[in-house]
This record gives structure tokens, C-alpha cells and sequence, in this order.
């Protein structure tokens, strides 16, 4: 077994238990890619088992801090285990589910969800990668899938040296699913759509956001990026009279109008537009219209904290705009799924957006990702979706 040394001091973070260190906090030692190494702090002390990466910043990622730990197939079976037995207490309303989130489930780089019978994996550091025939095993037979696709397409493969590979590594068939969730369904593709093909993260704010278009009566709904049209579902569940759905994919737009008519909504009551957002939102108040609810769910503005000021910029103009938008008594649901915008600077950039627009405005709700996308005490770095409900006075 290779060992890696840390600079003095650098053994903090692991003795807090949590999974990364970066390439400035190692004094010696080099290993293969996705290679399990011994971590040890500068006096020879063990601090974590550990898979190398040599091409990424973020150079070790723990899979243990108990020196008697062996990592092997059986270790990676029971992290699995232990993953989907906590999906199973959660009782999620739906057959689309997170049964691996990465880092919270002591997997770093593994990304595992289940859309009915099929799962679709993101191998996505050189840890899991390496373990990738023991892992696919393991998943199989804990979650009882039948059927296993793999879109390791992610950009962070790059970073990791790592090529992008998508396909079937067990079973075949048709990519396209339809999932149900609350009392909806929902089509996706697992080998086209973004990420696994589906965003799960946002099962609990499409749920609540249907409720609060009931509650306020919003008739007029607006939702911007709006991808494959959950949150346009939602809204027309909640009775809603108009849905304009905004994106800049017309492949996402057109399954979002099949997912209105799956959910036998009239048709004449969605509206689509594939143009950008801002622009559409700038015309929109150059022609006087209003909105009852508005959602804004935009992609990943700032992957890292280095990104900040510059996403901070894009988050509130278009935050600023939809609020010049809402009608008095309207709500705004928007939402930032980057890692780089912590919550705290997100409220300041939305409450910085409601005084540019001369917008008074309530917080009445704070979201994020649904509970089988877990958050874990060492590793704040999961909180990645912050979202916020502001009612329009």
C-alpha cells in the first residue's frame, strides 16, 4: 500500500472527517490513478484510506478514516447497502430516486439514481472508476434494478483524467422512461437528458410549489429554464390558467409539452418559448405582461467560490427582472444549484435584486434538494441547491 504525507497542519481537515485534500496539502508520495493510498500526517500518524488522483486538484478522496478498514468489493457492497437502506426509510413518493449521492454516502464520486427499473450511474473520480465492475455488481443488486446505463459525461471526468463514457453496462433497451411523482408522470431520457437524465433534486420544491399556486390562486404562471417542464406540471396541477415554459433547448421544451400531456392537461393552456432567458424576460417587460408565480432554476452559474462575483452579477439581473415582472401578491421560487453561491450570499444577491427592481418583497420559504440528496455534517460542500420562496407586496 502507497502512503501520502501532509504538510504540517494540513491533517486538520481529515481529522474532521471530511473526504478531500487538495494537491498543496501533500508533502510526499504519489500513487496511480484512483489508487488506494494510506494518508498519514507529517509525524507518521494514519489519518485515512484514500483514492489518488493525480490529474485533480482535489488529489486524495477518502473512502475511510478507520485504519482497520479494508477497501475492497465487499466495503464498496455495504456503503451501497447502506446507501439505498436509507432511501428505503425516507419513503420517497416516486420510483425516480437518489440511491447514491457521492461523498454523503461515503462513495466520492458516485452518483446513482433509479428511474423505475433502471438505474443511471456517474462514475465520476478516479476512486470510484477504478472500482467500477464492483460497484456496478454492488448496485445492481442492492437496488434490484434490472438494467444499468452510464453517463459518466460530466466535466469533472476531465479534471480527473478521466475520458467521458456513456452506455449500457448492463442490460438494454429503451432510454427513454417515464418516472411517477407525487400524482404526476414524468418522461425522461437517460441517455440524452442533463446529468442521469432528470433533475430529483427538485421532487419536494415541484410538490410545494404546485401547493402555493393553489393556495395564492396564481393564474399566470412563468418558468424560466424550465427543462423537461416539472415545475410547468406543477403548475397546472395547482390550477393554474396560463404556463409559459422558457428554454433554450427545443428538445426539452418539446418534452415538456409530452409531459403536460401526459398528465392530461390541455395543451392550449402551456405555452413554450425556446429563446434565452433574460432576453425573454426583458421582453416580457417592455410589453407590459405580469405573472401570478414565476420559477427561476437556472443552470450552474458558479461551479467554484472563484466564480462567485461573477455569477452573483448573472443571478441578479435575472432576479431583479422576474421581480419587476410578478404581479402584486405574486410569488418568485428561484433557485441556485451552485456549489461556489453559498445560501447566505444568495439571499443578499436576491434581496439585492427586489431594492434594484423597487420591489418589496417577504421571504416566506427557504428550499433545497430533496432528502435522497443528503447534506452531512463534514462535508458542507454538498449544500449545493438553495432555493427561496419571496411573496411580492
Amino acid at each position: 500500500m502507497k502512503t501520502i504525507t501532509l504538510r504540517d497542519g494540513k491533517e486538520r481537515s481529515l481529522q474532521r472527517r471530511h473526504p478531500w485534500v487538495f494537491e498543496s496539502s501533500i508533502a510526499q508520495g504519489k500513487a496511480d490513478l484512483g489508487e488506494t493510498v494510506r494518508v498519514q500526517a507529517r509525524d507518521g500518524r494514519f489519518l485515512a484510506w484514500a483514492a489518488y488522483s493525480p490529474h485533480s486538484q482535489i488529489r486524495l478522496r477518502a473512502w475511510s478514516f478507520d485504519e482497520a478498514e479494508r477497501i475492497d468489493a465487499a466495503f464498496l457492497s455495504r456503503r451501497v447497502e447502506q446507501a439505498v437502506a436509507l432511501r428505503g426509510r425516507l419513503a420517497v413518493d416516486s420510483d425516480g430516486v437518489r440511491l447514491v449521492h457521492g461523498e454523503a454516502d461515503g462513495l466520492p464520486g458516485l452518483i446513482a439514481d433509479r428511474y423505475g427499473d433502471l438505474l443511471s450511474v456517474q462514475f465520476l473520480s478516479a476512486g470510484v472508476e477504478r472500482f467500477k465492475p464492483q460497484l456496478v455488481e454492488a448496485l445492481l443488486r442492492a437496488s434490484g434494478a434490472q438494467r444499468l446505463y452510464e453517463r459518466s459525461d460530466s466535466n469533472s471526468r476531465v479534471l480527473e483524467g478521466l475520458p467521458e463514457r456513456t452506455g449500457w453496462l448492463q442490460g438494454l433497451g429503451e432510454s427513454q422512461v417515464t418516472i411517477r411523482e407525487n400524482d404526476w408522470r414524468l418522461s425522461l431520457d437517460v441517455a440524452s437528458g442533463h446529468k442521469t437524465g432528470f433533475y430529483l433534486d427538485q421532487r419536494d420544491n415541484r410538490l410545494a410549489f404546485a401547493r402555493a399556486v393553489r393556495r395564492f390562486g396564481c393564474e399566470r404562471v412563468l418558468n424560466c429554464y424550465c427543462y423537461t417542464g416539472g415545475f410547468s406540471v406543477a403548475a397546472l396541477s395547482g390550477g393554474a390558467r396560463e404556463v409559459t415554459s422558457v428554454d433554450s433547448s427545443a428538445p426539452a421544451l418539446q418534452r415538456a409539452q409530452d409531459n403536460v400531456r401526459l398528465n392530461g392537461f390541455d395543451a392550449e393552456r402551456h405555452a413554450v418559448i425556446d429563446a434565452d432567458v433574460n432576453q425573454t424576460l426583458r421582453a416580457a417587460i417592455e410589453a407590459g405582461r405580469r405573472y401570478d408565480a414565476i420559477v427561476l432554476d437556472p443552470p450552474k452559474f458558479a461551479p467554484t467560490v472563484s466564480h462567485a462575483e461573477r455569477a452573483a452579477r448573472a443571478y441578479k439581473d435575472i432576479n431583479r427582472l422576474a421581480l419587476q415582472l410578478l404581479a402584486p401578491g405574486g410569488l418568485l421560487f428561484t433557485f441556485s444549484c451552485s456549489g461556489g453561491i453559498a445560501p447566505d450570499l444568495f439571499h443578499k444577491i436576491v434581496a439585492g435584486a427586489g431594492i434594484d427592481a423597487g420591489a418589496d418583497g417577504a421571504f416566506i420559504a427557504r428550499m433545497g434538494a430533496a432528502p435522497d440528496h443528503p447534506m452531512t455534517i463534514a462535508f458542507p460542500e454538498g449544500d449545493y441547491l438553495k432555493g427561496l420562496v419571496v411573496l411580492k407586496r
